[in-house]
């Protein structure tokens, strides 16, 4: 996927999503809860911030999941939630993704690039420098590209222009996710880190870059220390608050739109060689593609077979970078559910509310249907993802407001209303 800024690429948060098993979400008796909403905050990476469509703009925010529940909060005495906007004459913000032809199922994208929130270069990682945030106190804290990990490196301000632009220019380079976060005196909270600790990875076909932090795969003695000290630092004086677990990130659909099958099928169909195969570069050398092997959303399908061979000539396959190979995803798989297993130990030993988002992505494939409205994994039909296979439509965010507020409420007592996702949609088609 292109890359935003050089060293820091933020590894796109995450994913999720409802299982066909899905949740009743039925509308709750009014109820004394044992958890206080005057001062909500909402902790996490891209999903938190509304990233979609392979950028940050002001559309995207207003919708993002925190925002949903923290307006349903305010029904049942939640407080005033604000979030770092841009202003409406910047609302394109990063610059994104936007559907203009869809013909015979195959997309045509193009990049907005008007009214961006660009102020400048990056000195430190040549990237853009976007518009600092001026407004009032804000609750979403939601920053694309953070991981886990990387949440207790103060310099990391430096290099990842989503967190650069929240802070004082005093403070870019010494202060950390971590401390940036806690201290903000908050009654309840909502976290949701830990996806980018192996979804950059895997997006890099498991290769880890040791010029690229976010390409590394963080080891489980890291994450259980860094995941362990933050809900500490949260929970002080007995806070309450919801964590939800790592999905599995191999099912969205960035590694499962482009497929063996249709890569093939398209070769030989436009080589009229029905002998032609798919070569893969991996670690343990080159071979045959086979359909067990997840190919990347934005693997140059174009090039195909005519770039000096490429991906039909096993002396030019396609990179180990862009392809997750079949013996890759069992070690990806493998440290999601060793993560969620410290989030569930997290959530227990301190008493908090617990989203399982792993157990309905898992699902997700066979589809659900929401107040009459379908749900699936697929690209762009599917309402669930946005035009970067990996973030969520306005429609996907709002369900996954009312799963967390469906684990809220049970485990509060609280009465907090659903969300009526009837009224948010899913990708933009073209006029």
């Amino acid at each position: 996927m292109k890359k935003i800024f050089n060293n820091y690429i933020f590894a796109f948060a995450a994913l999720f999503f409802v299982a066909s098993c899905a949740p009743s979400f039925d509308e709750p008796e009014v109820r004394t809860s044992t958890a206080d909403f005057s001062k909500y905050i909402s902790i996490g990476n891209s999903l938190t911030a509304g990233f979609a469509d392979g950028g940050l703009y002001l559309e995207g925010q207003r919708v993002a999941f925190p925002n949903l529940i923290a307006a349903q909060m305010q029904q049942v005495g939640g407080g005033t939630f604000t979030s770092p906007f841009f202003n409406e004459n910047q609302a394109n913000g990063s610059g994104y993704l936007r559907l203009t032809a869809l013909t015979n199922g195959n997309p045509t994208l193009e990049s907005v690039t008007t009214n961006l929130a660009i102020r400048g270069q990056n000195p430190v990682t040549g990237g853009p420098l976007y518009t600092k945030y001026e407004g009032a106190e804000y609750h979403n804290y939601g920053v694309p590209g953070m991981r886990l990990d990387l949440a207790f490196v103060p310099e990391f301000g430096a290099a990842n222009p989503y967190f650069e632009r929240l802070l004082e220019d005093s403070a870019v380079r010494n202060t950390s996710y971590l401390s940036f976060t806690t201290g903000r005196q908050h009654t309840f909270f909502s976290f949701w880190l830990g996806n980018n600790d192996v979804l950059g990875y895997a997006m890099n076909g498991a290769v880890a870059n040791p010029a690229d932090a976010t390409t590394t795969l963080t080891n489980i003695q890291t994450f259980t220390g860094a995941y362990n000290n933050y809900i500490a630092a949260l929970t002080t004086g007995d806070r309450k608050g919801v964590v939800a677990t790592i999905p599995d990130v191999t099912s969205i659909p960035f590694f499962n739109t482009v497929t063996y099958a249709q890569l093939v099928a398209g070769v030989r169909s436009a080589t009229g060689n029905n002998d032609l195969d798919i070569y893969i570069q991996t670690k343990t050398g080159i071979r045959a593609a086979t359909p067990e092997d997840l190919f990347f959303l934005t693997l140059p399908r174009e090039r195909i077979g005519v770039d000096n061979g490429f991906g039909v000539d096993p002396r030019n396959p396609i990179p180990d970078n862009m392809v997750l190979d079949r013996d890759e995803i069992p070690q990806v798989s493998a440290i999601v559910i060793q993560y969620n297993s410290v989030i569930r130990q997290a959530a227990e030993a301190n008493d908090l509310a617990l989203v399982d988002m792993y157990s309905f992505f898992n699902q997700v494939k066979s589809g659900l249907v929401l107040s009459s409205i379908p749900f699936n994994a697929q690209f762009i039909r599917g309402n669930a993802f946005s035009l970067d296979g990996i973030h969520l439509t306005p429609i996907g965010n709002a369900v996954v407001a009312n799963v967390f507020i469906e684990a809220i409420n049970k485990k509060y007592n609280a009465s907090i209303p659903r969300v009526d996702i009837t009224q948010y949609a899913g990708v933009r088609m073209p006029n």
